[in-house]
Parts: structure tokens; C-alpha cells; sequence
């Protein structure tokens, strides 16, 4: 039997106009990429630095190799296909009731499954840019190349994410701030919005209805209209017909 709370997620949506979607790691866990808190994420693996180490501006700066190898073997997922969640928000923008999708992930997943309004927070592990020139180069470049991937004019590739340290995109805060604002739904998930300062934006959200979807409890739990712990990818394909 369905659960109710998922009945009444479904007529949330069809009563909304304006819906924006915050979505966090737990969006793409079903389609086979590592968390970062959870019990068998990134932050609970061992390595010869901590990850928040290797993942900083600094640590990039000074140790390039140790970076692209902890990047190359932990954040590349090669064959990683979109789910029920980022394929259910792609109908949903399709259909017009989604305006925008806010993520704090860099995978790409959303754009795969055809969702056009997407602000990447934390940017984006397919575009990478060279230190030197400023050219873009694809994925596919990177991983053709050596541990330390160089440009054509031979200046080192700096993946387009957002490290610790680095302060996240003026225009793509500014976007983002401007759709939740303007929604009557927002929906949040897979998220335990514990990462600042993209947490923080979900406070300007003055719509109808807060919804809030994610395995575990969160500190946003009591103040949302409808909260579902449960597998996003379930519950968001439900909710729009995704087989």
C-alpha cells in the first residue's frame, strides 16, 4: 500500500504552479554515487588525508597529484545513469510546474535526465577550466589524460567545483535565491542541510508549501508542511507516473 504522505505529495504538486526543487547528495545515492556523510560516504572512508583536506583550495594549490588522485577515484563515476528522482523533476519542469532545480551536487545527473534550469552550487564535474588560458575542456579530456590533466598550452586543469575555501558563484546564489523566493512549493531533498552556505537559502522560501524528502531527520524537519522519509527516487517517480 501506498504510503498516504506520498498521496498527498502528488496533490501538492498538481495544486502547485511554482515549484523550485533543493536537492542535496541523497538525490543521486540511487543511481550509484557515494554520499559524503552517511555511514558508507566519502567522509567515513579512510585515506592519507582527510577528504575535507584534499577537497580545499589549499591542498589543490600544493598537492595537484594526491588531489586528482583522490578526485579521479572518488568523485569520476564513470556509467552512472540518471534515476527515478532526476527523471521525474525533468517531467515536472517539462510539464511546466518545475521552474528551477537548486543542487548542491556536481554530477551532471540532472541535465542527463533533461532538466534545463539547474544552478549548480557547487559546480560541476564536466566542465573543467585551465589555470593558465582559461579555456573549458570537457570530462572526456580530463579523463584522458594523465593524473594531472594539462591544457594544450600546458597550464594545469582546475575542475569548475566549488572547493573548500572557494566561495560559491555570485550570478548562481543570485538565481537561485530569486526562483525560491518566487516559489509556492519547494520541495527539499536528499539533503541533510548541514552544508553552508547553500543550506542557508532555503530560508527564503515564503510559499504555501515546504516539503521535505530524506531517509534521515533533519533540523528543517519541524517546520515543513509534508515530511517523507523515504527514498526520494521512489517517491518523486510515484508522485509523477516515472515507471
Amino acid at each position: 500500500m501506498v504510503p498516504e504522505k506520498w498521496n498527498e505529495l502528488k496533490r501538492i504538486i498538481a495544486d502547485s504552479e511554482y515549484i523550485v526543487f533543493f536537492g542535496g547528495a541523497g538525490v543521486s545515492t540511487e543511481s550509484g554515487v557515494p554520499d559524503f556523510r552517511s555511514v558508507d560516504g566519502l567522509y567515513n572512508q579512510k585515506y592519507k588525508f582527510p577528504p575535507e583536506t584534499i577537497l580545499s583550495h589549499t591542498f589543490f594549490m600544493k598537492n595537484k597529484e594526491e588531489f586528482f588522485r583522490f578526485y579521479r577515484d572518488k568523485l569520476l563515476i564513470e556509467g552512472i545513469e540518471p534515476n527515478k528522482a532526476h527523471k521525474a523533476l525533468a517531467k515536472l519542469e517539462k510539464e511546466g510546474k518545475l521552474k528551477a532545480v537548486v543542487t548542491q551536487n556536481i554530477d551532471g545527473l540532472h541535465q542527463a535526465a533533461g532538466s534545463k534550469a539547474v544552478y549548480e552550487l557547487h559546480g560541476s564535474v564536466l566542465r573543467n577550466y585551465c589555470m593558465k588560458c582559461g579555456k573549458f575542456h570537457d570530462l572526456e579530456y580530463i579523463m584522458k589524460q594523465e593524473l594531472v590533466p594539462l591544457c594544450e598550452c600546458g597550464g594545469v586543469m582546475k575542475p569548475d567545483v566549488v572547493l573548500y575555501e572557494e566561495g560559491l558563484d555570485e550570478n548562481t546564489i543570485n538565481e537561485a535565491v530569486r526562483h525560491i523566493a518566487s516559489a509556492d512549493t519547494l520541495i527539499i531533498g536528499g539533503t541533510s542541510l548541514a552544508v553552508y552556505p547553500a543550506a542557508g537559502l532555503v530560508r527564503y522560501f515564503n510559499g504555501k508549501k515546504l516539503v521535505l524528502i530524506n531517509k534521515q531527520g533533519t533540523p528543517m524537519d519541524q517546520n515543513c508542511d509534508l515530511v517523507i522519509h523515504d527514498k526520494i527516487g521512489e517517491v518523486l517517480g510515484y508522485c509523477t507516473d516515472i515507471i
